[in-house]
């Protein structure tokens, strides 16, 4: 069903270690590929719980406190934010795979592999890395197999919440790839791209191995990555990754999330922390055209009076304010404006930094303001 923010979905935030630790992020200074370094320099030497903890984590980490708020299982090919899910799992249960079942949904889950385990030939610590790796449906985890996320023109398989497999629709920002993907539905699309970051960040180093490794060339799973430690993506699926990122910003359940593997491994998404660092590595400068902006002018900055104003000869589709922490604290979908002007009502917003972040068609446009 769709958000449901109650009491004990705050208890649970509050159990998993609040807020960022102070300092934490001091040595992240640069940008472009600089700053996706000095990040890794942050997050690496993670500490492994090895695969069988994965299902530990999973308990503090991948329960429902948002959605039907019953602490089953969250999973986001089974997830139905908009009604009732099809099925739900208990940690602790006989659900867990043990080998048999998963012939249809709703008979068991395992551990679903954003980034394919084909890819880093199942090393570790990459196998049992819960940034990455999370609890699914192991049919609906099959069908994805080690395939590339994209946009599915025609679907071949649709999960019961929605999750697609099929060809790429291979046009607007998803061009320049005709092969078999798999869509995740909107609710989960910018998370399963910042786990993609999250990668890219963490694993700096050892990406040209794991591209030229024998297992990931004869796979699919080689085809989002480009081979490169800066970059690291392919443009198509750099472009696809850029948009997700746009379309669905950081949620209370991924910054929870983030807090409850911080406790188990000793390491933190940057990307969920400080969603800036994408476009500040990617977008200004491994852009390359793949990700467009838009040209604004955003004022008083900063915000006196509880409004702001947006110049823009874009027209824009949305405008969403997020605070320091990525959480999205207001929505306008389908603004007005007057002579390419859009004022917009800050209401209720407490004071302090935030984003205003604009959407228009395939481009994106995030500007810092002040609140006073």
């Amino acid at each position: 069903m769709k958000k449901i923010y109650t009491l004990s979905a705050l208890l649970f935030s509050v159990a998993v270690l609040a807020q960022i630790p102070a300092g934490y992020y001091d040595a992240a200074t640069g940008t472009g590929y600089t700053l996706k370094t000095q990040l890794h320099n942050i997050i690496k030497d993670h500490t492994d719980q090895g695969y069988g903890g994965l299902y530990e984590t999973y308990t503090a980490s991948d329960k429902d406190f948002y959605y039907e708020n019953d602490g089953t299982l969250l999973d986001m090919y089974s997830e139905n934010p908009d009604g009732e899910d099809a099925y739900e799992y208990t940690y602790g249960s006989d659900a867990q795979d043990d080998g048999s079942g998963g012939t249809s949904e709703g008979q068991k889950f395992n551990r679903e592999h954003i980034i394919p385990q084909s890819y880093f030939s199942s090393q570790s610590p990459m196998r049992s890395d819960a940034h990455f790796v999370v609890p699914t449906d192991k049919y609906v985890n099959a069908q994805r197999n080690n395939l590339p996320f994209g946009k599915v023109a025609t679907a071949n398989y649709t999960s019961t919440n929605g999750s697609k497999r099929g060809s790429n629709l291979n046009s607007g920002y998803s061009a320049g790839y005709s092969g078999t993907v798999f869509e995740p539905i909107d609710e989960f699309k910018g998370d399963i791209a910042r786990m993609f970051f999250y990668f890219a960040t963490r694993y700096e180093g050892q990406l040209t191995d794991f591209y030229t490794a024998t297992e990931a060339t004869s796979t699919q799973a080689k085809v989002m990555f480009d081979g490169t430690e800066g970059h690291t993506f392919s443009p198509t699926f750099l472009s696809i990754l850029l948009s997700w990122n746009a379309q669905d910003p950081v949620s209370q359940r991924e910054i929870d999330r983030n807090n409850a593997i911080y406790d188990r491994q000793d390491n933190r998404n940057p990307y969920i922390d400080h969603p800036e660092y994408v476009t500040a590595v990617w977008g200004t400068i491994a852009g390359t055209g793949v990700y467009q902006t838009i040209k604004i002018s955003v004022y008083p900055n900063p915000v006196t009076n509880g409004q702001v104003n947006i110049s823009t000869d874009a027209v824009l589709n949305e405008i969403q304010l997020i605070n320091i922490n990525g959480q999205l604290v207001q929505d306008i979908k389908n603004p007005n404006s007057v002579n390419h002007t859009y004022t917009i009502t800050l209401s209720g917003i407490a004071k302090g930094f935030y984003f205003i972040k604009t959407i228009s068609a395939d481009k994106t446009n995030t500007e810092k303001i002040i609140v006073n």
